[in-house]
């Protein structure tokens, strides 16, 4: 995990990397999404193994 990042209620699964000033939070109500990186299911972001989220992503 980079420096300055902030994960609040993640999943992340093994050999996933987060870069540097990352924002990552769980909130109730966020509607489902599958993306190449991450995904969110009940309103929790789960980062997959072997993903790599970049520098600067807000979640």
């Amino acid at each position: 995990m980079g420096e300055n990042s902030i994960l609040e209620d993640v999943i992340i699964d093994k050999n996933a990397r987060i870069g540097s000033n990352v924002i990552i939070t769980s909130k109730s109500g966020h509607p489902d999404y599958k993306g190449d990186s991450y995904y969110i299911r009940d309103g929790i972001v789960v980062i997959p193994r072997d993903a790599v989220i970049p520098d600067g992503t807000i979640i």
